[in-house]
């Protein structure tokens, strides 16, 4: 978080307790069936994962309480459901914020009353997000007279997450938000969605079946695949995982938290530290200290038994084979490494492998390609 910035301060203060979120259901349709027993952080971004059809939206309606199925729920310590208590907490009662697909905005009224509506639902002294700092946050300030006819896509789901936190959530969910939206608009939004993770003390569960979303927004990772919970966890670990679906994926790859060690301004090239190494990246001057995500394809690692000095790549680490698994063709493997604590997922062919004689606990050098610097 920003201190030296009043509106990043005034929305923080509204940090909710961190417990964590429990959440167990069954739903049962003609035809499918959702069981989920989860554990999520108290804090955060906890993205909901998986291709359509497999129970993220069903599984956030029943947490939003707008679907009751047989479970419970238990949000910072406080039972929302527990049928066999017979407890469920209807969901106006429920404190949340919900944004979904289409931002639902009252189209007669201005974008001020739009958020107003929001604020009104909660009594003034139970308010724990002020206006001006939801509208700083979400960057709507020139927006606040105008109706929605006039605002563009990502304007509106802008408008509609405000909205939400003027409601002084314990929990804000997000329903697949940048769904209706063309890339443009989506590169629009993304920003502030980052903003809000990083400046919001308040635990979010947000659905999706986007990768790129998942990778720069969320810090744990439910998958799920036809109503089951495949995995759930931390999302470098998880993305990490050999036995996953997302291993086998096109963008395969995992995603690192690091912090600005240096810039170069002669080469335009900034580094970034992580645990178990360094790596440099084109990019502008950062402040020494800031956090910055990226993501490492395991197309775009290659493995050296030595550190190799006279090539183009730049960016070496020092890495330990963990474990091997079959890729998405006969003629590759996908390798996990360990590089100081930090994970990599490198794809080579089975050639490479067998000339290298690599199995786990063989050290290697992962030689990295190219770098996405996602936030």
């Amino acid at each position: 978080m920003n201190a030296g910035r009043p509106e990043a301060q005034a929305v923080a203060r509204a940090a909710e307790p961190r417990a964590p979120i429990e959440a167990c259901f069954e739903v049962d349709y003609a035809g499918f069936r959702l069981q989920a027993d989860l554990a999520l952080p108290g804090r955060g971004v906890t993205a909901l994962f998986g291709p359509s059809g497999s129970g993220k939206t069903t599984l956030l309606r029943a947490i939003a309480g707008l679907e009751h199925h047989r479970g419970r729920l238990v949000v910072g310590g406080d039972c929302w459901q527990d049928d066999a208590r017979g407890i469920f907490v209807p969901t106006h009662k429920r404190s949340i914020g919900v944004v979904f697909q289409e931002a639902s905005l009252f189209e007669h009224l201005t974008v001020r009353a739009n958020l107003d509506f929001g604020r009104r639902r909660i009594a003034a002294a139970e308010r724990r997000v002020d206006f001006d700092a939801a509208v700083a946050l979400m960057g709507i300030g020139h927006l606040l007279e105008r109706k929605p006819a006039r605002l563009s896509g990502g304007e509106r789901q802008r408008v509609a997450v405000a909205r939400a936190l003027l409601t002084s959530p314990r929990l804000l969910l997000m329903d697949e938000p940048l769904a209706a939206l063309d890339q443009a608009r989506k590169r629009e939004i993304l920003p502030y969605l980052e903003r809000l993770h990083a400046e919001l003390d308040l635990p979010m569960l947000y659905v999706s079946h986007a990768p790129d979303e998942v990778a720069r927004l969320a810090d744990h990772l439910v998958l799920l695949d036809a109503g089951r919970v495949v995995a759930s966890g931390p999302l470098a670990e998880t993305m990490a995982r050999l036995d996953l679906p997302t291993a086998q994926a096109e963008d395969a790859g995992v995603v690192i938290d690091g912090r600005v060690l240096a810039h170069d301004p002669h080469y335009g090239l900034v580094t970034i530290a992580f645990p178990g190494g360094s790596v440099q990246v084109a990019h502008g001057a950062e402040p020494a200290g800031r956090r910055l995500r990226l993501q490492v394809r395991a197309r775009d690692v290659s493995l050296a038994l030595t550190p190799q000095t006279d090539g183009s790549i730049l960016n070496r680490v020092a890495a330990v084979v963990v474990a091997e698994a079959p890729a998405d063709t006969p003629a590759h493997v996908l390798l996990r490494l360990d590089a100081g604590g930090t994970p990599l997922l490198a794809r080579i062919t089975r050639l490479s492998r067998d000339q290298l004689q690599l199995a786990p606990g063989r050290e290697v050098w992962a030689q990295i390609k190219a770098v996405a610097l996602l936030a």
